[in-house]
C-alpha cells in the first residue's frame, strides 16, 4: 500500500549468510523452510505495511532448538523474528531487517498444570484456547481474552489484555515466570510459582512487554483462576456512544465488580449482524458479563441495569446459557474480521488508546466528532470498563490520500489521550506503528533508558530489530 521510502520505519536488510543457512537445514532439514509462500505467510501481520518477508523460517519444537538458531544468529549477526499466531496489529513480526523467523507454533505442550496453586506452566506456542479447552476439566481458566486466538508467548511479548482485564487484569499481572533464550543463545528462567518475591531484579516483568526485542520466550508460567459458579451476560443499547461511556464509568466508580464491558459503537455492531447473521439493535451497545455467586450475579446484574436507564439504556436482554453467551463473545470477537468485510479489500489503521475511566467519555466522544467529520469507514470497539477503546479505520489501500487521513486523525486521538494522562496504547504494543508516539508518551530520557537495557541485553542487537525504537 506504500512504497517502501515512505513507512514509517527503515528497511534496512541484513542477509543471512550461505553458511548460516546450511547450518539450519543440516540441523532442522524440513523444519526450515525458504520457500517463498512460507516466508511470506511469516513475514504479514494484521497491521497495515507491506514488507519484505524474512529470509528463512525455522519450526522450532524445544528450548534447544530455539537456543540453536539464536546462537548462530548471534555468531553471524543476524536478525531472528519471533513467531506466534501471526495476529498481531503493529507489525511486530515484520522482517524490516531481513533475518530468520522462529515460528513457536510447534511449542504447543501443556507442561505442568498445579491445580492446588492454581498455576500452569506452557510452551510458548500454546494458544488461549487450547489452554482453556485442556483446563477445564480442573474447573479451571486463564482470563485473558485479547480476541484473537493468539499463543501465550505473544500475549506475553505484547503485554495484552482484553476483554476480562477490568477484573482479572492483563499480562503483566498474570505471568509469574518465563524461561527464554537470551540474545546469546543461552537458555535462563526468571520468577517462581510462587505468588511473590523480593529476589533481585524483576526479569519477568521486563520480558512480559518487550515485543520480542530482549529474547524469545519459550515457557511461561501463568495464574489461573476458579470457574466462577455463576455467569451470566448482558447487552443494552444506548441513543450514542457518550450515554454508553459514561453507564461504563459509573459502573466502575462505583465499584461493580463486573467481569467484561466492552462497547460496540453502531458501524461494529451493524457488522458483527451482518457477520454472524445477529439481530443485534444496530445502536452504540454495551455487552456485560458477571461473574461469581448466583446471589451475587443478580445483585450485580440488578444494579447495572439501573444505572443503565439512568442514560437511556434500552432493551437491556440477558444471554445466561453457554450456548448463548459464546454466540455473542462470539461476534465479539468476529468484530475486528466483521469490520473489514464491510469494506472488501479495504485496510485497517487501528489504534488502542486507553485513559484514565473518568476522562474515558471525553475522549471518545471527540474520537467519534473527529471520525464523523472526516467521512472515513469506521468502528469502535472496546474494553472500556478499564478506560481502552480500539478505533479502527476502514481505508483503500490503493488511496494514499485515505491512508494518510487515516494515520492523521490517528495522530490527532494519540495526542488527545496523552494530553488526558492515557497512554498511546492499552494492549497492541509498540511494534513498528507507534515508534513516534512512544517517544510523545515516555519522553526522550526515558527512551534512552529503554535503549540502553536493548544494548545491554542485545549488543549486536538481532533481536526482532527496529521495534519499539531504533538504535
Amino acid at each position: 500500500m506504500n512504497a517502501i521510502t515512505d513507512l514509517p520505519f527503515r528497511i534496512e536488510p541484513r542477509p543471512v549468510p550461505a553458511a548460516m543457512l546450511a547450518a539450519l537445514k543440516a540441523r532442522f532439514a524440513g523444519r526450515c523452510s525458504t520457500a517463498q509462500a512460507v516466508r511470506e505467510q511469516h513475514g504479514r501481520d494484521e497491521s497495515p505495511f507491506d514488507v519484505p518477508p524474512p529470509e528463512a523460517v525455522v519450526y522450532c519444537e524445544s528450548n534447544e532448538d530455539v537456543a540453536f538458531v539464536v546462537s548462530l544468529a548471534h555468531e553471524h549477526a543476524v536478525p531472528v523474528i519471533p513467531f506466534g499466531a501471526g495476529s498481531s496489529l503493529e507489525g511486530h513480526l515484520l522482517a524490516v531487517q531481513g533475518g530468520v523467523s522462529i515460528d513457536l507454533s510447534r511449542m504447543n505442550r501443556v507442561l505442568r498444570v498445579n491445580a492446588e496453586d492454581l498455576t500452569v506452566t506452557v510452551q510458548a506456542g500454546v494458544t488461549r484456547k487450547q489452554l482453556n479447552d485442556e483446563l477445564k476439566h480442573e474447573g479451571l481458566f486463564f482470563p485473558i481474552d485479547p480476541g484473537a486466538d493468539a499463543s501465550i508467548g505473544g500475549m506475553s511479548a505484547t503485554r495484552a489484555s482484553g476483554t476480562n482485564a477490568v477484573r482479572y487484569g492483563t499480562m503483566r499481572e498474570n505471568v509469574l515466570g518465563l524461561t527464554v533464550v537470551t540474545a546469546s543463545g543461552e537458555i535462563v528462567h526468571t520468577g517462581t510459582r510462587a505468588r511473590k518475591s523480593s529476589a533481585g531484579y524483576d526479569l519477568t516483568r521486563l520480558f512480559v512487554g518487550s515485543e520480542g526485542t530482549l529474547g524469545v520466550m519459550t515457557e511461561v508460567t501463568l495464574r489461573l483462576y476458579p470457574l466462577p459458579e455463576a455467569v451470566s451476560a448482558a447487552v443494552c443499547s444506548f441513543p450514542d456512544v457518550e450515554a454508553a461511556v459514561r453507564t461504563t464509568i459509573q459502573i466502575i466508580q462505583l465499584g461493580v465488580p463486573i467481569a467484561r464491558c466492552e462497547l460496540l459503537d453502531a458501524n461494529a455492531v451493524r457488522a458483527v449482524n451482518k457477520h454472524d447473521k445477529l439481530a443485534l439493535r444496530e445502536a452504540p451497545m454495551l455487552l456485560m458479563e458477571f461473574h461469581g455467586s448466583d446471589a451475587g450475579v443478580k445483585e450485580q446484574a440488578e444494579l447495572v441495569q439501573e444505572i443503565a436507564a439512568e442514560f437511556g439504556g434500552q432493551q437491556f436482554e440477558w444471554a445466561t446459557t453457554p450456548e448463548e453467551r459464546t454466540r455473542l463473545w462470539t461476534a465479539r470477537h468476529h468484530a475486528y474480521l466483521s469490520a473489514l468485510q464491510m469494506r472488501p479489500g479495504c485496510r485497517c489503521i487501528t489504534t488502542d488508546t486507553c485513559v484514565p475511566i473518568s476522562r474515558l467519555a471525553e475522549c471518545v466522544s471527540a474520537t467519534v466528532a473527529d471520525a464523523d467529520a472526516a467521512g472515513l469507514p469506521y468502528f469502535i470497539v472496546g474494553h472500556v470498563g478499564d478506560g481502552n477503546f480500539h478505533m479502527g479505520y476502514l481505508i483503500d489501500p490503493h488511496q494514499p490520500a485515505e491512508h494518510e487521513l487515516a494515520e492523521k486523525l490517528n495522530r490527532e486521538l494519540v495526542a488527545r489521550a496523552l494530553a488526558l494522562e492515557g497512554t498511546c496504547t492499552g494492549e497492541h504494543g509498540i511494534g513498528l506503528h507507534k515508534m513516534g508516539f512512544l517517544l510523545d508518551e515516555a519522553g526522550a530520557g526515558t527512551v534512552a533508558l529503554m535503549r540502553s537495557v536493548k544494548q545491554a541485553l542485545d549488543p549486536k542487537n538481532i533481536m526482532n530489530p527496529g521495534k519499539i525504537f531504533t538504535l
